[in-house]
């Protein structure tokens, strides 16, 4: 089924029409390209950075048994692959993974386990890769979703097909494995999932259907915006409409402003998909309706970086028509940035990653000197900063703050309240939530200069 839409959105026919701003100039640094051996389509497996100081990604198929991959990397660009998947645990891994509060890493995969409806697990940042959950059907089939962790503690995530209509299904499962199904999409609270979930400063889980809602235009209608309690109450906050879009496949962002930030992969003005804003009680604004130039068919999540810009990847589209990489600002200027000639890399379904050392990295799935894809570095002149893992929890909780040149740090607070700490590594540094703390910046000081969290910690 993924492969197919694959083949489908690289087939988007080319027209001349205007782009917005085109200020193409910042050009990626292929770190890796993928050869079969090392893994294949790095698929919507967008990177994520661990406290270890590597970033970590999967690949939707090769390694040593054609299945998928998961490796890690250094910033500098030296792969190591940790994991070829085999039958019985999972296969074809598309999703993100996610580092929990217990320095793991969990994922997904489409297909394999127990019952060949794809499974849940999680691997240690060594490698040591177990299988939680098998999905029968009954409880969800084929995630590519990837997992958030809530600030309950819990995992959340979502399939594309399974329960009781074969929509699709939201779930949850425990850090050692214990799952539980919150909801079975009916089409008419949407239909088939393929992005994840986001959970909002207002504790709601936020998602996306790629059909379903009671819009009429579309077969099976055009995608949905849901919200979702931790507890599984699901509400539908919009239905697409083709004017807005249509068939959201991206996870949502929470930004700074406290809006949420999507696209779809198609419709809006141009037919070649939208960047929207909504607000978490349900009013859709559309920023951007893609002409071909500015790329087409997003489809992966925004990265909001440091300098409060969003930036993103397409598929398609650009001058080559092989995908781009744009920047967007919150009021909906888009600049491309640059254009992929199949040599750079060919079909950026994953999302971006800033690392906490400022330089901004992402996969593609095609193109490449074997045309199995790339891993790229992107420098866009944004600054250090730290990051904690969770981005959340009450007093006394236990606290990884994740950045670069920690080593002799001096101070770290959390909204200002001073906070003991224990420094790991120069990438890592321990504490615990202090007495006193409220929500806002966590702040470490170090002998290079003082690096603040990309987002607010928030303390319930």
């Amino acid at each position: 089924m993924i492969r197919t839409k694959v083949i489908e959105t690289l087939t988007l026919a080319i027209v001349s029409v205007a782009a917005s701003t085109i200020a193409y100039g910042q050009t990626p640094v292929t770190l890796v390209n993928f050869d079969i051996t090392n893994g294949d389509f790095p698929y919507f497996g967008s990177l994520v950075q661990a406290t270890n100081g590597y970033l970590y990604g999967a690949t939707y198929e090769g390694g040593a048994n054609s299945y998928g991959t998961i490796f890690k990397i250094t910033p500098s660009g030296a792969l190591t692959t940790l994991h070829s998947f085999g039958v019985t645990e999972g296969i074809l891994p598309a999703g993100p993974l996610v580092q929990a509060g217990n320095g793991d890493l969990y994922g997904t995969t489409w297909e394999g386990g127990a019952n060949s409806y794809g499974t849940i697990f999680k691997i240690t940042p060594a490698g040591v890769l177990t299988t939680l959950h098998s999905f029968d059907s009954t409880d969800g089939a084929n995630a590519s979703s990837g997992l958030i962790q809530a600030t309950n503690g819990y995992l959340y995530g979502t399939t594309y097909y399974g329960g009781t209509i074969n929509c699709g299904t939201i779930f949850r499962i425990t850090p050692a494995g214990v799952f539980t199904s919150l909801h079975s999409f009916d089409l008419t609270d949407g239909c088939h999932t393929y992005a994840g979930l986001v959970q909002a400063t207002n504790g709601y889980l936020y998602g996306t259907t790629y059909q379903g809602g009671s819009s009429s235009v579309c077969p099976d209608g055009c995608g949905t915006i849901f919200k979702i309690t931790p507890a599984g109450v699901l509400t539908t906050v919009h239905s697409f409409d083709e004017k807005d879009g249509t068939y959201p496949y991206a996870t949502l962002i929470e930004a700074t402003d406290g809006n949420l930030y999507g696209s779809t992969t198609s419709g809006g003005a141009f037919g070649y998909g939208t960047i929207f804003q909504i607000t978490p009680a349900g009013a859709l604004t559309t920023l951007v309706s893609f002409k071909v130039l500015d790329g087409a068919d997003p489809q992966a999540s925004l990265l909001q970086a440091t300098d409060g810009n969003l930036y993103g990847t397409t598929p398609s589209g650009g001058t080559s028509g092989n995908g781009t990489i744009f920047e967007l600002t919150l009021a909906g200027v888009l600049t491309s940035l640059f254009s992929f000639d199949n040599t750079d890399g060919n079909a950026p379904f994953a999302g971006l990653v800033e690392d906490t050392n400022g330089t901004v990295y992402g996969t593609t799935n095609l193109g490449g000197t074997t045309n199995d894809g790339t891993l790229f570095s992107l420098s866009l002149g944004l600054g250090r900063f730290v990051e904690t893992r969770p981005t959340s929890g009450e007093v006394g909780a236990a606290i990884k703050i994740l950045g670069t040149e920690l080593t002799g740090a001096t101070s770290v607070t959390f909204n200002g309240t001073s906070a003991a700490f224990t420094v790991v590594s120069g990438a890592e540094i321990t504490t615990t939530v202090p007495t006193g703390a409220t929500t806002g910046k966590v702040q470490v000081i170090t002998p290079s200069g003082t690096l603040v969290s990309n987002v607010a910690f928030r303390v319930p």
